[in-house]
């Protein structure tokens, strides 16, 4: 009868919950806008840290977007989104994950305004997508190249993603250790310039200072020598890389084997010792005089192997094999019967060194290695820690500048200058799509207007400076001073970041705000679980289908 009468029935599951329309979207926009709200004081050098601490107990100091947001548990599923795009930011450009995460907030908060405006969200998300269009082609016309050759703007490059964090007082030594390691490591490919971070080796270790953080042209193997008389260190290394076990191999079926004498026990053990005994001359054989195993190597074998001089490790990870291939220039062989001369890498040194309380082996001197290693030293684990992601950003940043050469400057100037082109473009659109367009231009002003904030600095002056600076001719690399009151020439101080990380920070946005504005209708499958839910707060929802 319901039916008869116009009214729509919806029969859901009991304890199932649904809110429609703009309760469902405010549900929404709330949620990720906590998010973002949790990621706003850690933006910029003058941010503050959070500490995460997980069920386990560990803990966890860092600035960095991407760790804080895998780190904490969120409930909400649009929270969960918002995640999603810090990962993508972090997976594709390696920086710029706070700014994107930022910026998604505030395009929402936006997009909020609007609607209570009545504007409906499909207009909005038409003019956010126009908006980014704009800001995109206007940051290509405006980005400055780089000269991968010149040492002293890389330098810039790196140590302006490394400003912000903890270990800031060792960036110049840290960026020089980084552009080395993406030099070493460039590959062109179909004439593509390809600078693959994960051959990047980055092993850390207790002890030292961070300023003894060292770049090492080759691979540490964090193993030591399977037995105690083998060399301990090896000049003009031949080595032989493997994925077969050294070892006899036992029968894939039961078998009995019957002893009637003690000789027959011997025969047995001796032809054993014969068949390790083949294997080791076949390395031996290959002039190799250093060995590392993907897996087993016998005690029998060890045994040979150590009188033969040949340093030897086992169990050797796949993806460090893969890099001392890349390293050495040796290939990994399958079958030792066809291990040759040929297949044997080189390199100046091998040497095994006590770390710690830990032994090491050190590839070292490699010719034009194609995978290198940066050492980490620290006198405390989380600063270790702090100190790997930062150079994984860093990383990021110079392999993103040798793969598109192009630099905008930071301290919010290509924000505010992107903010009054789309703020021009806007007002040649006209109609309803030129206030959503509007909004992405105010939305945009919340990269400078957070770093005065996190500074200290009084916001309205600051804003009013970096936009009067703007409008002038040369005003385009007008930027937040973090350290003083006031702006300041960007591109002077040598605050510059890769057009990339800027481009992946508003496409990334873009796509998830407008994911979010478009879902109108939440049904969650159950209700919400008992205690204190993620960011999302009341309106966390677990499980949920999106209409």
């Amino acid at each position: 009868m319901a039916y008869l009468t116009g009214q729509p029935i919806l029969i859901l599951k009991e304890g199932s919950t649904r809110s429609r329309g703009r309760d469902a979207r405010r549900s929404n926009m709330m949620a990720a806008q906590i998010i973002a709200e949790v990621l706003k004081t850690t933006l910029g050098p003058r941010g503050m840290d959070k500490m995460l601490i997980d069920s386990l107990g560990d803990i966890t100091i860092t600035n960095d977007g991407a760790t804080v947001l895998d780190e904490i548990d969120v409930q909400h599923p649009a929270a969960k989104m918002m995640i999603e795009i810090a990962k993508t930011q972090d997976d594709e450009v390696g920086d710029g994950t706070t700014t994107a995460v930022i910026f998604a907030g505030e395009l929402l908060k936006k997009a909020g305004d609007l609607l209570d405006q009545n504007i409906h969200p499909s207009i909005i998300i038409s003019g956010y997508q126009k908006a980014a269009e704009k800001a995109l082609k206007t940051m290509e016309k405006i980005a400055l190249d780089v000269d991968f050759e010149d040492r002293e703007t890389l330098m810039k490059l790196a140590t302006t993603s490394m400003r912000s964090k903890t270990v800031a007082k060792s960036r110049e030594h840290l960026a020089g250790l980084v552009i080395d390691a993406i030099k070493q490591i460039i590959e062109e490919r179909d004439s593509k310039i390809i600078a693959d971070v994960d051959n990047v080796q980055i092993v850390k270790k207790e002890g030292k200072s961070l300023n003894e953080t060292e770049l090492v042209r080759g691979i540490i193997i964090d193993k030591e020598a399977v037995h105690a008389g083998m060399p301990k260190k090896i000049d003009g290394a031949k080595i032989a890389l493997i994925d077969v076990a050294i070892e006899v191999e036992k029968t894939e079926f039961d078998a009995e084997i019957r002893i009637r004498s003690p000789d027959a026990i011997k025969a047995f053990l001796d032809q054993e010792a014969d068949m390790l005994q083949k294997m080791v001359n076949q390395v031996i054989d290959s002039g190799a005089n250093v060995l590392f195993a993907q897996k087993g190597i016998d005690d029998v074998a060890q045994h040979f192997l150590s009188k033969a001089g040949i340093l030897a490790a086992r169990r050797v990870k796949k993806s460090d094999m893969e890099k001392l291939a890349k390293a050495t220039g040796a290939k990994v062989v399958s079958n030792l019967s066809d291990l040759k001369k040929s297949d044997l890498g080189a390199c100046e040194a091998v040497e095994e060194k006590k770390v710690g309380d830990d032994k090491m082996i050190f590839v070292e001197g490699c010719k034009d290695p194609k995978a290198v290693a940066i050492f980490i030293r620290g006198g405390l684990e989380r600063m270790i820690d702090e100190a790997e992601r930062t150079l994984n950003d860093a990383l990021y940043v110079i392999s993103d500048v040798a793969e598109l050469a192009k630099m905008v400057p930071g301290g919010g100037a290509i924000e505010t200058e992107l903010s009054k082109a789309v703020r021009d473009y806007a007002r040649q659109v006209g109609g309803r799509e030129q206030l959503a367009i509007e909004a992405f231009s105010d939305a945009l002003d919340v990269v400078p207007r957070t770093l005065a904030d996190n500074a200290g600095l009084d916001i309205l002056d600051t804003m009013v400076a970096i936009k009067a600076a703007h409008e002038k001719k040369d005003g385009m690399a007008m930027g937040v001073n973090v350290f003083k009151e006031g702006i300041i020439d960007m591109l002077e101080q040598g605050v510059v970041e890769p057009m990339v990380v800027k481009q992946q920070a508003i496409k990334s946005a873009v796509e998830v705000s407008s994911m979010i504005l478009r879902i109108d209708d939440v049904v969650a499958a159950s209700a919400p679980a008992a205690g204190p839910g993620g960011p999302g707060g009341p309106g966390d929802m677990p499980d949920m289908d999106e209409e």
